[in-house]
């Protein structure tokens, strides 16, 4: 336990020994500011809300790695006297990454734009683009950690420690930028698909300010693409397939797979979700193997939609893996509901 904790420390001081994490969710759409700042304001309706929440590696440790995300976003029609309807978006984004046991924290305020554009008379197309600027701070408790030369040789660590320390926390502006394309098929069926770049500025994420104290330390910049689709096979019900493909440094991440969505009929103001999809991940070492089977579970009740989701590590137990399970759950609410144009999914 002390290790694991001693890792997550130095991956965040001492940055060059170790990547931190970049926001993730398995629940991907469910997040649609953290995913793509093109998809602010993305949504069929005049404003959304919502919160996700993702809890992991319980089975390690005694307080687990928690990450929690919520956003605002709305959308104004633009150019009214045009044939076409175009938007503009505009939200703000709260994210949080905390591992309990230590205090080590990544928060984030980040402020989103984006114009989406009509492409046809019908507004069945959607051309869109965004750029979110973000101020992320990071913190750890230092009274909380111990070094070798604390040990009193009896019974505990406490002695004084001549490790020199940086101070606790710091701040760095982060920004991204987005496009994405919609496009509704005979009304009933759609897709989506679009790319992001993050940390485009590359922001040094050491605690040391001082570059002979790795303050040359970057995050890498992630590249993202993301597809998805909403296909009717029968009246009441339709296929979603997923995909998220995401890059960053030597570290890749692909997840794929598909949502079934129920209806009890036209006019219900009920719909189920259910699915699974697989994670395939590269490594710092580039060894590329199958890190997680995930299973979905969603209900919607009008503009209301709940989430649900499970990440099932498949790597060998008895590595160093064990326990590194996750689950995720999610909220999010569509205000002011039109019908006519859908430019984001739901999950």
């Amino acid at each position: 336990m002390r290790l694991l904790l001693l890792i997550v420390v130095l991956t965040g001081l001492f940055p060059e020994l170790g990547h931190a994490q970049d926001k993730h969710f398995t629940q991907f759409y469910a997040s649609p500011l953290t995913l793509n700042p093109a998809l602010t304001g993305a949504a069929a309706g005049r404003y959304r809300a919502g919160i996700i929440y993702r809890s992991q590696w319980k089975g390690v440790l005694d307080n687990p790695f928690k990450t929690v995300a919520g956003a605002i976003d709305l959308k104004f029609r633009v150019f009214k006297r045009n044939p076409t309807k175009d938007y503009v978006g505009a939200g703000i984004l709260f994210y949080s990454d905390k591992v309990a046991g230590i205090d080590f924290s990544n928060t984030q305020l980040a402020l989103s734009g984006a114009f989406h554009k009509s492409l046809d008379p019908r507004d069945q197309q959607y051309l869109s683009a965004g750029i979110q600027l973000g101020l992320t701070q990071r913190n750890v408790n230092i009274s909380k950690l111990t070094f070798r030369d604390q040990y009193n040789g009896f019974d505990g660590y406490t002695e004084g420690s001549s490790e020199e320390l940086p101070e606790n926390n710091f701040g760095y502006p982060d920004l991204s930028i987005g496009v994405n394309y919609s496009i509704a098929v005979r009304k009933v069926n759609h897709f989506y698909i679009g790319g992001a770049v993050h940390h485009i500025t590359k922001p040094k994420i050491s605690f040391y300010r001082s570059e002979e104290k790795f303050g040359e330390a970057r995050l890498y910049r992630k590249y993202s693409g993301q597809f998805s689709g909403d296909i009717r096979v029968a009246r009441d019900v339709s296929i979603l397939p997923r995909f998220l493909f995401a890059l960053q440094g030597p570290h890749m991440e692909i997840n794929a797979g598909s949502n079934i969505r129920f209806k009890f009929h036209d006019y219900s103001p009920y719909a189920f979700h259910l699915g699974a999809w697989v994670r395939p991940v590269r490594d710092e070492k580039s060894d590329v193997f199958l890190d997680a089977v995930v299973l979905l579970a969603g209900i919607e009740i009008n503009n209301l939609v709940f989430g649900f989701s499970y990440d099932a590590n498949i790597s060998d137990l008895a590595t160093y893996r064990q326990g590194q399970n996750a689950f995720e759950l999610s909220v999010s609410f569509i205000g002011e509901y039109e019908n006519d144009e859908v430019m984001c999914p739901k999950f």
